[in-house]
């Protein structure tokens, strides 16, 4: 497993470097600099400012001193946040959009295979027809209907909760359902899927004709089994969900990632563009090495090799 660890994190490097080249010249190609709508700001101004964070030097010279710092670990200077470099800013908004990812996660793992998994009991029937009718209707409510909508139910008509804020615990339920309820359809989906065909399985039948009552044909034999294509889904679902969740940000006026990752690309923000996009880069690869690892745990059939 740790030599499996250590080969991914080596292939991460280059992917990495060229997912830093491509942002950095796409940024560069874009019209507008970082000081272009600055409040009165003289030509003279302006040049001592470029001067100062050197974008007055050739494109391949800026690149080569952002390469040099990058290998060092300095993500650079924001340009439009002064006195913070990039890697603060991220350090600080964060923790925000991962708390919300994670209640988020929570609520996309519970509802979507506790439907999934019923739906699979009892395939063809009521049980499997409601709760894929409702993932069908989540599925086609996107995250920016899905909000105003609860805000208009329960923040403002039966006013259970704010309608925006990140304050209270009781801040979190409304935005955690609005991403987690989005990806929940998709779990139960694949959670169903899953669990039809490890049901239909030989070891399943096997087990049944032993005696084994339902409840631990499913516990005891079917769910490791059943749980491998959610573990496949979870990691991009948690990375869409922590690195992706900027309109539900925006709705709620959360303070998390979302709101630098939009107002840089408008603000010509390179350094803060090209550390945003580095590091969800990084996460989504953390995340779908944890998920490999899982599922070798799930099914030791399956080598790291």
């Amino acid at each position: 497993m740790l030599r499996f660890i250590f080969k991914r994190f080596l292939q991460t490097i280059p992917v990495l470097f060229i997912i830093a080249t491509l942002t950095f010249f796409l940024m560069k190609m874009t019209k507008g600099g970082p000081f272009d709508t600055e409040k009165a700001t003289t030509p003279e101004i302006k040049k001592q400012l470029e001067a100062h964070y050197g974008l007055n030097k050739p494109v391949w010279e800026q690149y080569i001193d952002y390469i040099g710092k990058l290998i060092q670990g300095d993500l650079g200077p924001s340009f439009k946040y002064a006195g913070w470099n990039v890697t603060e800013l991220i350090a600080g908004a964060f923790p925000v959009s991962l708390e919300l990812g994670c209640y988020a996660l929570a609520v996309a793992l519970a509802i979507g295979m506790i439907s999934g998994f019923i739906a699979a009991l009892r395939p063809n029937s009521v049980t499997d027809y409601l709760p894929m009718s409702l993932a069908t209707i989540g599925i086609c409510l996107p995250t920016f209907v899905m909000g105003p909508l609860l805000i208009l139910t329960f923040g403002i008509a039966l006013g259970w909760f704010n309608s925006s804020g990140w304050f209270f615990l009781s801040d979190r339920v409304l935005p955690a359902l609005t991403l987690g309820g989005y990806y929940s359809a998709y779990i139960s989906r694949i959670a169903r899927t899953g669990m039809i065909e490890v049901l239909s399985q030989d070891f399943i039948r096997t087990a049944r004709a032993k005696g084994a009552t339902e409840w631990r044909v499913v516990f005891k034999h079917a769910l490791k089994g059943a749980m491998q294509p959610v573990v496949t889904l979870t990691a991009p679902v948690t990375a869409h969900m922590v690195t992706g969740s900027f309109v539900v940000e925006k709705i709620f006026d959360i303070p998390g990632l979302g709101r630098f990752f939009v107002t840089a690309a408008f603000n010509r923000d390179l350094t803060l563009v090209v550390g945003l996009v580095l590091f969800y880069a990084a996460l989504i690869v953390m995340l779908n090495l944890i998920a490999d690892v899982v599922l070798v745990w799930l099914n030791p059939r399956l080598r790291f090799e």
